[in-house]
């Protein structure tokens, strides 16, 4: 059998999609304020 497309890595994951990845872009911030808007209690991973 072969690998399995997806091999998570924590430290991957957040720099990828973490707090201080969202906060760098004009983007990014623009998710987490839509996200806080919403509610969520989790505004990234």
């Amino acid at each position: 059998m072969p690998k399995r497309t997806y091999q998570p890595k924590k430290r991957k994951r957040a720099r990828t999609h973490g707090y201080l990845a969202r906060k760098k872009t004009p983007g990014g911030r623009a998710v987490l304020k839509r996200r806080l808007l919403k509610g969520r209690k989790k505004l990234t991973v």
